[in-house]
């Protein structure tokens, strides 16, 4: 029975709230709040509704008027109320709880129960939309996106740059509260949303384990070098491009390796009347000698016959190297490590 007269008396104090000149006619001259009414908190019984109006503006008058911070990630963010266009009536309050005791009175509890009380809010207006843009705000300035590690090579050194997880907040959920709070004084304007991580989809390891193996070919000191797990394990001496055919110069991976590869010959003047034929591998005509292993548009590291071109410019954009060290290299290297030409 409680809980029913409880019900029916929150709906109708939802209907004078919303327009309380239509189910209420205007307070009479002297007419006192019954006992049992607060507003916000502060108790208004047997006040008339200048007086409640007073009492409201002096408990409250001031902190309305301050605004919120949020702190997160090391900063401090703050908006006034003057800002979020906070606007306080102080005598619709009052007059809200002037009508919240006529429907307590209208409706007085059974014999033996206690007395029902009842809270009203303060009539307070502001900007929602200016709450969600500072909301949003705030969520620019704290969240970030999470780092990848990455893979970074130069001709001397290989390394792997840490994953940092990126963090977000739920600044809807930010912006409801702090509407909350400039509509009740009573609560706390200090927030501290919780930091949401959000984890990198590349770490280090599986960046690692992707780079097993690493080869920078220098061309300015005719070196290529072999990483290992990010450490420099060998050295070979490399002949490279002529100034009419270069190497090409960038980050490639090895796409193939063969053993006494077939010379498809370019179609190019320089191939003379071999031009766009083939060559079988360990043909004393075949300049790939030993191993092959392509990198791009035709160019990749192979063994020469010309051992005296090694510490040169000398080949067609080809990397070449001794056969006895194109050997050593090709059972170090698999089909995907990277290449880095500079």
């Amino acid at each position: 029975m409680i809980a029913r007269r409880i019900l029916l008396l929150t709906g109708l104090l939802t209907l004078a709230f919303a327009s309380p000149h239509a189910v209420a006619s205007p307070p009479a001259p002297g007419e006192r709040i019954i006992a049992g009414v607060t507003a916000a908190g502060v108790d208004v019984s047997g006040l008339t509704v200048d007086e409640a109006t007073q009492k409201l503006v002096a408990t409250y008058g001031d902190r309305l008027k301050k605004g919120v911070s949020v702190k997160a990630a090391g900063r401090m963010i703050q908006m006034s109320a003057k800002q979020a266009a906070v606007k306080f009536d102080a005598p619709l309050s009052a007059t809200r709880a002037l009508y919240a005791g006529r429907q307590l009175a209208s409706t007085p509890p059974p014999p033996g129960a206690a007395p029902v009380r009842v809270d009203v809010p303060l009539a307070i207006e502001l900007s929602q939309q200016a709450v969600r843009r500072f909301a949003g705000r705030v969520d620019r300035r704290v969240s970030r996106h999470p780092r990848n590690s990455k893979l970074r090579i130069t001709l001397r050194r290989v390394s792997v740059s840490h994953s940092r997880p990126g963090r977000d907040i739920d600044h809807a959920a930010l912006a409801h509260s702090i509407m909350a709070a400039f509509r009740d004084p009573r609560l706390g304007r200090v927030f501290r949303p919780k930091l949401i991580s959000i984890k990198a989809k590349v770490n280090a390891l599986q960046v690692r384990k992707t780079a097993r193996t690493v080869i920078t070919i220098d061309q300015s000191t005719f070196t290529l070098r072999l990483y290992k797990d990010l450490k420099l394990r060998k050295r070979y001496r490399v002949a490279v491009g002529q100034p009419g055919y270069p190497t090409p110069r960038g980050r490639f991976s090895i796409v193939s390796k063969q053993v006494n590869p077939t010379w498809s010959v370019p179609n190019s003047p320089w191939a003379g009347e071999l031009a766009g034929t083939s060559v079988v591998g360990g043909s004393a005509a075949n300049p790939l000698k030993a191993r092959w292993m392509g990198i791009v548009n035709g160019v990749g590291i192979h063994g020469t016959g010309e051992d005296g071109s090694i510490g040169t410019r000398a080949s067609h954009g080809c990397i070449r190297m001794h056969v006895g060290d194109v050997i050593d290299l090709f059972a170090r290297v698999p089909i995907g490590a990277p290449v880095l030409i500079g």
